[in-house]
């Protein structure tokens, strides 16, 4: 066999000619006369070129047997390729018996061209010209299976020459490499030749890419794609003239043109434009990313709207809204049974009523307390027949296995159904949760009725205050439920503490509700109201209420009271959490029905009780029975205690309520500081709001905290 001297073109570095060559090379790619000779040779007719089949071939020829040979199998055994999968992929080219002449064309012009050494930008400007009535990825995928069948007839006769008599004397006549004595050798070579062809399978790839993009979302005359069709020409003309310089490398292994000085060159010249073609597939895969975010944009828009027009449309059942709402496909089951922790699917929810429990991974252990307290109340009632779903809204940027751990934690506390993972709500279902049911923070209550059309967007502020007599979550039944309520202790603490209600029921009882974080003037407080209360036969029960949004310090100040004995309390911090909830829900349930402080007195006595609560000392509500009502904050309710004396006949001849009412009244000075604190988070804010003790309006601010301590 010839070549007894094998060439190490890869080692050798380029000399200063091959780097001003070099430099000439690639400086075409951006002359405009050059790229307006590309662009003259392309006059496509409209065929089409289905060209992913013919892509696979090229790839299991160059590819999946000669790279693979190339990286150590020198004597042939490849790994097979499944028998069917082939069969699949030949019954899908029965296109190239029109196709097969012009490969042929293409394959004979770079065998001439490259043997008798032509140059290559004229081998590709012929190309260009041979192939002008093609697209340009058809272009690229037929230039590229010429190289295919001039590289795998040189690979197969020179690698069959050594048990082959008929391949042996092909390659004696041709004067081809031995390629299992002469590996190591050409190995080299070969390393630059298949690295240049796979990056030509890139760009390839990528080219073809742009022109399977859907159409219904992004066209031709769009600014992704019209940037796009600027670069294809680019990179076509590369493209080919990177296939050229393989086949002239193939060429040089004949044995015809074996100097030295022009094998070096043109090894050097592969690995130069194996880094073009990979700089021209960088930027090309950074353009179908962009492209692929225009597309996912417009999807979204579209998917969007569909959901929107959904809830316009009146259904059946509520499957469809669920499952576009939830998950599309049954397969595996999107949810999971809190009862039985196996996974269901969206049909357990036909034509129920559903209630869409919408919050983030920071559900509070007290919110899931309640509302697993009111969903196994409902499941007792035989006139309550609603399910309810977890889903959890977040970032899948931020999804990790921290989050996985607490969606998990948090999914074991729930009885109720929740989807089996957080990341098969689509990101168009929470730009709608979002933008459409105001979903930001806190937790949301969606009501879905049997048909899937929405009862409430937020049913969590009818669910604190009233339970499950709110069923079924509809605007109408939230107006009735407060035609029949009035401003009472049995509304500030009812699903609280049965132990008030019976309270109430004793009509010589009189209820103090205070609260507050101020030891000392907890205790002076206390022990003057019950000082009062035996002095004068009395008969006064004292509840600790607490304070709004500090959880770790009610938490302390039950331990307090478990040890000092100060009065009753609530001995968990779940309590408190939930009657500060129940008195921010009747605020925003009211401001949704549009009342205000001066035309709803509901209104204004939740609003002067959480803002007590905002001050920075104590506050007390005095009771008898239900409706009798005086109330102070802590300094003031204290000095009127402390002055009993002063009114004492009063309370004798009118009673304890209405006599401290009176004094309270003179106690009231001018100079007052009251604040009244909302979170952004629940629902709207008043655009007035007056002070409880003086009636003018007071001044808002803005106030931002990270945590609630």
């Amino acid at each position: 066999m010839a070549s007894s001297h094998p060439r190490q073109l890869a080692a050798i570095p380029p000399s200063k000619m091959q780097q001003r060559r070099q430099r000439k090379m690639f400086s075409t790619s951006d002359d405009t006369a050059m790229m307006k000779q590309v662009q003259a040779t392309h006059a496509p007719d409209g065929r089409e070129v289905d060209v992913r089949p013919v892509l696979q071939i090229i790839e299991e020829i160059l590819i999946h047997v000669i790279a693979r040979t190339v990286d150590g199998d020198v004597d042939g055994k490849t790994e097979q390729v499944d028998s069917m999968q082939k069969a699949a992929v030949f019954a899908e080219l029965d296109m190239l018996d029109s196709l097969a002449f012009v490969i042929h064309k293409i394959s004979c012009e770079l065998s001439y061209k490259c043997l008798g050494g032509g140059d290559a930008h004229a081998t590709t400007m012929g190309i260009l010209n041979m192939l002008s009535s093609y697209s340009w990825h058809a272009k690229v995928v037929l230039t590229l299976s010429a190289l295919a069948v001039n590289f795998g007839e040189f690979w197969l006769v020179a690698q069959l020459g050594a048990t082959n008599t008929l391949a042996k004397s092909v390659a004696l006549l041709k004067q081809l490499p031995d390629l299992v004595e002469n590996h190591a050798h050409l190995k080299q070579q070969f390393d630059a030749l298949i690295k240049l062809v796979k990056a030509i399978l890139d760009v390839i790839n990528c080219i073809v890419e742009f022109t399977e993009l859907p159409t219904e979302y992004i066209s031709e005359d769009t600014p992704p794609m019209s940037v796009v069709s600027a670069h294809i020409p680019v990179a076509a003309y590369w493209t080919i003239r990177s296939i050229v310089a393989c086949a002239s490398q193939i060429a040089s292994l004949v044995g015809l043109r074996n100097e030295y000085g022009s094998a070096a060159t043109e090894a050097w010249e592969l690995s130069s434009l194996a880094h073009k073609m990979s700089s021209i597939q960088e930027h090309l895969q950074n353009q179908l990313a962009i492209c692929y975010q225009y597309i996912d944009e417009k999807r979204h828009i579209e998917a969007f709207r569909n959901l929107v027009r959904l809830f316009e449309t009146a259904h059946i059942d509520n499957l469809k809204i669920l499952r576009a709402l939830i998950y599309a496909k049954e397969d595996p089951p999107p949810l999971v049974d809190g009862s039985t922790k196996t996974r269901v699917s969206l049909e357990v929810l036909r034509r129920k009523h559903v209630l869409l429990l919408i919050s983030d991974l920071d559900l509070s252990q007290e919110e899931i307390i309640i509302l697993d307290n009111l969903y196994k109340d409902a499941r007792s009632r035989s006139e309550t027949h609603y399910e309810m779903v977890w889903i959890p809204v977040l970032d899948a940027a931020a999804w990790n296995e921290f989050g996985r751990q607490k969606f998990e934690h948090l999914r074991a506390l729930m009885p109720w159904y929740s989807v089996r993972d957080p990341l098969i709500i689509e990101s168009h279902v929470i730009k709608y949760i979002r933008e459409v049911w105001n979903f930001t923070k806190s937790a949301i209550l969606v009501a879905l009725d049997p048909q899937g059309r929405l009862s409430s967007p937020n049913a969590l502020h009818m669910y604190w205050i009233w339970g499950n007599l709110a069923f079924p979550f509809t605007r109408e039944k939230e107006e009735s439920l407060w035609k029949s309520e009035i401003w009472s202790l049995e509304l500030l603490v009812d699903g609280i503490d049965p132990t008030v209600i019976e309270w109430m029921a004793v009509e010589s009882k009189h209820i103090c509700l205070y609260g507050g974080e101020d030891l000392e003037w907890i205790q002076t407080f206390t022990t003057t109201a019950m000082g009062v209360a035996r002095a004068n036969n009395i008969t006064l029960e004292m509840v600790y209420v607490g304070k709004n949004n500090a959880k770790e310090r009610m938490q302390r100040m039950i331990n307090t009271f478990a040890n000092k004995k100060f009065s009753y309390f609530w001995p968990n911090v779940t309590s408190i959490w939930f009657f500060w909830t129940r008195l921010e829900s009747m605020l925003y349930s009211k401001l949704q029905h549009g009342k205000t402080v001066e035309s709803d007195q509901i209104m204004s006595e939740v609003m002067t009780v959480l803002s007590f609560d905002g001050s920075d000392q104590g506050w007390a509500i005095f009771w008898k029975g239900g409706h009798e009502m005086a109330r102070a904050k802590g300094d003031t309710a204290l000095k009127c205690l402390s002055e009993f004396e002063n009114w004492k006949e009063s309370a004798i001849r009118d009673g304890f309520i209405p006599a401290m009412n009176e004094y309270l009244k003179q106690l009231h000075t001018p100079h007052h500081c009251n604040r009244l604190i909302l979170p952004g988070s629940t629902g709207g804010i008043p655009e007035k709001v007056v002070c409880a003790e003086c009636g003018r309006a007071m001044e808002k601010y803005f106030m931002y905290r990270c945590c609630v301590e």
